[in-house]
């Protein structure tokens, strides 16, 4: 019996430096965003990137635009999670194609929030991180993150709820048509 995993099996060989490098600039993102890092967190993004996080939003049942350049991703991003309490987990990268300037690959990621000083609200989600990267110098940077939500748990409004004002530096996020999924929710 063969099993489909969805990927290709594409695995091409980069020097090692290379390989520790791209996953830097996944843990300059996650790092940043739990140390509320805005230089290190827009240190892992070229100036031209965009952040797709649609997926995820839709799953939670609201919407969020793509996001368009280091310094929105930044700002929208940063004033997000200020009000929060979070942890990202970056496991399993897999880089499926590399040619000495560009790179791609995707890993997963497990982030937990929390309200700052509360106790009582949480949110888990586990994403698939899929990056393109370009070299930059010796440090690599990340051109194009798209997030897709394997699965979540938890109260959305801890996510959501604070980010209204966040994201109007990003563009407009509608609400109305969100339901309440206070406990548990599942793609």
């Amino acid at each position: 019996m063969e099993l489909s995993t969805g990927h290709s099996e594409q695995h091409p060989e980069l020097p090692p430096a290379d390989r520790a490098e791209i996953a830097d600039a996944l843990y300059r993102y996650a790092t940043g965003i739990d140390l509320h890092d805005p230089v290190l967190f827009e240190s892992a993004f070229a100036a031209d990137a965009t952040l797709d996080f649609t997926d995820p939003a839709r799953g939670l049942e609201t919407t969020v635009p793509v996001l368009e350049g280091r310094r929105a991703i930044g700002d929208a991003v940063m004033a997000s999670a200020a009000p929060l309490v979070s942890s990202h987990a970056v496991f399993n990268l897999r880089i499926t194609s590399f040619d000495g300037g560009h790179a791609a690959g995707t890993a997963l990621v497990e982030e937990h929030y929390f309200q700052k000083g509360s106790c009582t609200g949480q949110l888990v989600l586990m994403n698939v991180y899929t990056v393109e990267l370009r070299r930059d110098s010796r440090r690599w940077l990340i051109t194009r993150m798209t997030i897709e939500n394997v699965w979540f748990s938890g109260d959305v409004a801890v996510l959501w709820l604070p980010s209204l004002l966040a994201t109007r530096a990003a563009g407009p996020i509608s609400l109305s048509d969100r339901r309440r999924a206070s406990t548990l929710g599942a793609r």
